[in-house]
């Protein structure tokens, strides 16, 4: 007969069983870590993505890539896991009641007493000014940027109490490292930035609108919104339109970056990036089941995957 392995005192609800912090982390730093997501990558995969994006489609663009660019993707990695720590900790503070009337959320740092909200608030400054350090070693234009990516920040955990569409606000936060990237590189914001920044919005209302439906009975009992609640029954035909929409946005910054300096070959290469992307979210359409809430949690995971698979292709093409 099997027994369950012991679940770690603190452990967040839906952190993976196996993940680093609750298994190697000191035990003072395990609520600060949580509080970051830190047992949960898949958020900071999903803000870094796009960033690599960026700045594989500027080097594409320009034909010229430099040995700055390996910082600039170095240090979107790093920013990257800072920021979605500093972003989800502010989420948490402006959440707290909120998240303690949801079974799956209800486990987290704060309404679960482990972090207070003094103690949320320096966490959250200390790694924001780590960022900012990373991000002063950018060009002008990218660390303006950087500063304006605040905004939607600051929004996006109030937005699900005043519209039914507070996903837009998180991918107008967590696909600004697009922008950000591809002017780290050029000094300057272009129609394909643009074009990427919208694609990567469309991206992530198909993958949070997935996510969301594990929430939708509590939402509902608490009075938050979300897109999830917004299509209901018709979320499958809302997630083609996303599908759609991400290839077709993706694929026109494709086309504008590459032409006309990059070679026929790569062009064709890039272009096969969103194509491929398209291909493997309707396999997750294939599978998709709103009544189940650990399917919806699998597939959000997926979107890992789904976003480094244009990236493979970019990075050919500028060896094409």
């Amino acid at each position: 007969m099997q027994t369950k392995a012991p679940v770690p005192d603190g452990q967040v609800a839906d952190a993976p069983a196996d993940n680093w912090v609750d298994r190697y982390a000191p035990a003072a730093t395990r609520p600060y870590l949580r509080l970051s997501r830190a047992d949960r990558p898949i958020g900071t995969w999903l803000l870094l993505i796009p960033c690599w994006w960026g700045l594989a489609l500027a080097m594409l663009s320009d034909q010229s890539p430099r040995w700055e660019d390996a910082w600039i993707a170095l240090g979107c990695g790093l920013g990257a896991w800072l920021m979605r720590g500093a972003g989800c900790t502010w989420n948490d503070i402006t959440d707290r009641k909120f998240d303690a009337q949801v079974a799956r959320t209800r486990s987290r740092p704060i309404p679960s007493g482990q972090v207070t909200v003094r103690g949320a608030v320096i966490w959250m400054c200390l790694q924001a000014l780590i960022a900012l350090c990373i991000l002063l070693t950018f060009n002008r234009m990218a660390i303006s940027l950087g500063f304006l990516s605040l905004l939607p920040v600051a929004i996006y955990p109030f937005a699900k109490r005043f519209t039914w569409w507070p996903q837009v606000f998180l991918g107008l936060a967590f696909n600004w490292g697009a922008l950000l990237a591809w002017a780290a590189h050029t000094g300057k914001i272009e129609l394909p930035a643009l074009l990427l920044y919208l694609s990567g919005i469309c991206w992530t209302l198909f993958y949070d609108t997935i996510y969301a439906h594990q929430d939708t009975e509590d939402d509902a009992m608490i009075g938050i919104k979300s897109t999830a609640r917004l299509f209901g029954d018709d979320t499958a035909h809302w997630l083609k339109y996303f599908l759609v929409g991400t290839v077709a946005l993706m694929g026109a910054a494709v086309i504008d970056a590459a032409v006309p300096n990059a070679s026929l070959i790569a062009l064709i290469l890039a272009l096969a990036g969103p194509w491929a992307m398209g291909w493997h979210m309707a396999w997750q359409l294939r599978g998709f089941n709103p009544d189940d809430d650990r399917r919806m949690l699998h597939l959000f995971r997926l979107n890992r995957d789904t976003g480094l698979i244009p990236l493979i292709f970019f990075c050919a093409a500028l060896f094409a």
